[in-house]
């Protein structure tokens, strides 16, 4: 099949682009707001776009508390979504009141950054502390704004949990990372193999 995004026409029950782009890490976002307020939210469209410097974004769908936050305070943390996790961030998912903290309505610990004021998530295996470079509405070939928010930070701390690390690496058969797919579809990856570049 082939159809074109302009009218979208694709006849299908749902709207298959999110499904075809996947599996995407997870952007479990923690801030804090100007008045004190915690906020914990994940996030479809996260990613780690740069490793010097540490880049990590993310997009949210209209102007959310995360992103009324961060504008606040330029700063947040990003956690890891590992399998034993998953009921707790999908809970993070349901739109609370502003300024009611969803590590309380999911049995989280919130701990502040060392560098950050926002908090992580205590029972994550990893959680990244950021600093904003860049916060934008991106543009479509109209040059009309997307009611998505982007959000670019520098990651300027890691915290790593000791039992996840093993032969000295962050060890993924262990964490179970979750991956977020199509619809209402979630993977988590259990199976883990190498592969290895080719040479010249």
């Amino acid at each position: 099949m082939f159809y074109e995004t302009g009218e979208n026409a694709h006849g299908l029950s749902h709207d298959p682009f999110k499904a075809i782009v996947s599996p995407r890490p997870i952007g479990w976002i923690g801030s804090r707001g100007a008045d004190g307020s915690l906020n914990l939210a994940p996030y479809s469209f996260f990613n780690a776009i740069s490793d010097s410097p540490k880049l990590v974004m993310f997009s949210s769908s209209g102007r959310k508390d995360s992103v009324s936050n961060i504008e606040e305070t330029r700063e947040f943390t990003a956690n890891f979504v590992s399998y034993d996790l998953r009921e707790a961030m999908n809970i993070t998912s349901a739109p609370a009141p502003r300024g009611k903290s969803e590590f309380e309505l999911a049995g989280l610990t919130p701990v502040t950054g060392r560098l950050v004021n926002a908090p992580f998530v205590a029972e994550a295996y990893a959680a990244l502390e950021c600093k904003v470079t860049e916060m934008f509405q991106p543009k479509a070939l109209d040059g009309t704004l997307s009611n998505n928010f982007m959000v670019i930070g520098q990651v300027v701390a890691i915290h790593i949990r000791e039992d996840a690390i093993r032969d000295g690496r962050f060890d993924m058969a262990k964490v179970r990372p979750v991956g977020r797919m199509g619809y209402m579809d979630y993977c988590e990856s259990g199976d883990v193999f190498e592969m290895f570049r080719p040479k010249r």
